[in-house]
C-alpha cells in the first residue's frame, strides 16, 4: 500500500523533471537525435508495463525517456530507493523494539497476575477462621457469632418472660392453697368442736339414763 502511494509522487516529479528539461531543449534549440528515441519507428508498439512494483516501474519509466534524461532519473530513484531502504529500516527497528515492549508488557501482566493471585490466596488464609472442622471467613464467622449470641438473648428474654408468669401462677397457687389450709383448719377446728360437745351432750344423756335406769 506504501508502494502504491509513494509511485505517483515519484511519477509526478519525474514527469514535471521530463517536461522541465523538454522545455530547456527546445528552447536552445537542440535537436534531438533518431537514436536517442525509446522507440524505433512511429509504427511500433509501446512496450506496456506488467510489473507494478517500484523497480518495474522505474525500467519501464526509463524505456519512456531519453538517454540525457535517464542518469537524472537514475540519481533520482538511487536517493529515493535509498530513502525507502532507510524508512523501511526504521519501520523494522520499530516493529521489533514494539514487539520487545509488547513482550515484556505480557511478562509484567503475567507477573502481576500471578502476584494478585498470591495476594488473594493470602488474604484468603489471614481471612479464613475453622470452628469445628469448617472454613469460615471473618465476616461469616462473625455474621454466625452475633446470630447466636441474638438468638441466645431473645431466647433469655422469653424465658424471663415465661418464668416471671410461671412466678405470679405460682403465687397465686400457694396463696389459694395457704387460703384452703386456712379454711380448712378453721372448719377442723369447728368439726372438733362440734364433735367435743356432741361428745358432750352424748355423755349427759347417758349419764340422764343411767339415772333413770337407777345405776
Amino acid at each position: 500500500m506504501k508502494k502504491l502511494f509513494i509511485t505517483p509522487i515519484f511519477l509526478f516529479i519525474v514527469s514535471i523533471s521530463l517536461l522541465y528539461a523538454q522545455d530547456t531543449v527546445k528552447k536552445a534549440g537542440i535537436v534531438k537525435p533518431q537514436a536517442a528515441k525509446p522507440y524505433q519507428t512511429q509504427a511500433a508498439t509501446a512496450p506496456v508495463n506488467t510489473d507494478r512494483s517500484l523497480a518495474g516501474q522505474y525500467r519501464y519509466l526509463l524505456t519512456k525517456t531519453y538517454n540525457y534524461q535517464q542518469p537524472v532519473i537514475a540519481a533520482f530513484y538511487k536517493n529515493f530507493s535509498d530513502s525507502l531502504k532507510a524508512e523501511r529500516a526504521a519501520l523494522k527497528q520499530a516493529r521489533t523494539t514494539l514487539a520487545s515492549q509488547t513482550a515484556t508488557i505480557r511478562k509484567l501482566t503475567t507477573e502481576a497476575t500471578i502476584k494478585d493471585q498470591v495476594i488473594s490466596s493470602s488474604n484468603a488464609k489471614v481471612d479464613e477462621i475453622k470452628l469445628l472442622g469448617m472454613s469460615f471467613t471473618k465476616a461469616a464467622y462473625n455474621t454466625l457469632m452475633w446470630g447466636l449470641v441474638i438468638g441466645f438473648g431473645v431466647a433469655l428474654v422469653i424465658v424471663i418472660f415465661s418464668t416471671a408468669g410461671y412466678k405470679r401462677e405460682a403465687k397465686y397457687r400457694v396463696k389459694l392453697y395457704e387460703e384452703l389450709s386456712e379454711e380448712f383448719q378453721a372448719y377442723k377446728a369447728k368439726a372438733n368442736e362440734k364433735e367435743k360437745k356432741l361428745a358432750r351432750e352424748l355423755q349427759t344423756e347417758r349419764n340422764k339414763l343411767d339415772e333413770l335406769l337407777g345405776r
